[in-house]
């Protein structure tokens, strides 16, 4: 029973970074736990703020979703082992793949956690921009591995690509690309994304990060899906938080080769519940509300970019459903500020310190924050 015990606690590899987990210390876990409380302080009570922290759609879920829910409560006594695989058998026909090729996660954020297990441990290296979304980066490091940051570059803030490939080495386990990226939403230009992957995939595992994917307006802009068809060391994820309006019902998938899928799956934890899948199965048919949110985001979109003109701020045009853009005040002066103002924005992105993220909500809650900017940088 002690051995058990002793191996148990060795395969974990947590609680104060137990037995030094290949060379970890608890030196690794603030970072992580700040990460957790900055979550936590995103949270505000219904109604007593609008709220264009989080890039959710604040149409969803679809009326036809929220029936699917309803339909299928009294199935909540159930597994949802046939309903998983009913979802997994329809994203593999959307994808263009086979059902080996699909992990259905809790979330997106569940899929960047698990390959962050799969390929960051052991004092390995994962390779990512800075700033970028954080998810995975933070739970690479917090179980050991060492988190290479990239800069974007000055003035457009795009993913240098270049530069994140010229530091591939043979310590390299994974190079993470958040394209679109969060939170600077841009996108790697089309013409060297795929030559970009491509290239670095034959050096080590490439992750794309494709959550905000269907805000794209580029014609014909690719996705690294093509990669994973052509069986090389390419993961994808896809999430139904964004689009779909589904980030309360935490549901996600990642879209790679049988084998690498099958590596990643022996990490997972769980898998999503019975209600979640339904709403996915039905989200995916759901082609008019897919269109109506995209539209409804373009329009706010814009609302956005006028307040910013109109103030003369300093931003960047987004593929995805926020802005990020110049304040000049240090971020958490000027949330302080909003919030006075009955507006919540974005949280820090390092080292953009005086700059802001904000979602697109509903065009009553975008003119709010136009009016609520007006007053604070007055």
């Amino acid at each position: 029973m002690s051995l058990n015990r002793r191996q148990w606690l060795k395969s974990a590899g947590i609680a104060s970074g137990v037995l030094s987990f290949m060379g970890t210390s608890t030196a690794a876990i603030p970072s992580f736990q700040e990460y957790l409380n900055s979550q936590e302080l995103d949270y505000a009570p219904p109604g007593t703020l609008v709220k264009l922290s989080s890039n959710e759609n604040p149409y969803g879920p679809s009326k036809k979703v929220r029936q699917a829910l309803i339909d299928n409560f009294d199935s909540v006594c159930r597994y949802p082992f046939e309903d998983r695989a009913v979802l997994q058998k329809k994203l593999a026909e959307k994808e263009g793949v086979t059902t080996d090729h699909i992990l259905i996660t809790v979330g997106s954020t569940e899929a960047l956690k698990i390959t962050a297990l799969a390929y960051g441990l052991n004092g390995g290296e994962v390779i990512a921009a800075d700033p970028t979304f954080e998810t995975m980066l933070y739970y690479a490091d917090h179980f050991g591995a060492y988190v290479n940051r990239v800069p974007v570059k000055e003035g457009t803030l795009e993913l240098d690509i270049e530069e994140m490939e010229n530091r591939i080495s043979g310590n390299t386990r994974l190079v993470f690309l958040c394209n679109p990226n969060n939170p600077t939403g841009t996108i790697v230009p089309a013409d060297k994304l795929r030559d970009f992957c491509e290239s670095a995939s034959k050096k080590t595992m490439v992750f794309s990060d494709e959550a905000y994917y269907d805000y794209i307006t580029v014609p014909e802009y690719p996705s690294m899906l093509e990669l994973v068809k052509d069986n090389q060391n390419v993961i994808v994820s896809r999430t139904f938080s964004k689009v779909y309006g589904l980030a309360g019902i935490r549901l996600g998938y990642i879209v790679a080769r049988p084998d690498i899928i099958k590596r990643i799956k022996k990490c997972q934890v769980d898998r999503p519940n019975i209600l979640a899948l339904h709403a996915g199965i039905t989200a995916m048919d759901e082609h008019d509300f897919y269109k109506y949110s995209l539209d409804m985001n373009l329009q706010a979109r814009q609302k956005i970019y006028d307040s910013l003109d109109a103030l003369n701020l300093e931003y960047v045009k987004s593929h995805t459903n926020f802005v990020f853009f110049k304040t000049g005040v240090e971020i958490k002066q000027f949330n302080a500020s909003m919030q006075e103002q009955g507006v919540k924005v974005g949280r820090p992105f390092p080292p953009y310190t005086k700059w802001c993220r904000v979602s697109t909500g509903k065009l009553e809650e975008v003119d709010k924050f136009a009016e609520a900017l007006k007053t604070v940088l007055a």
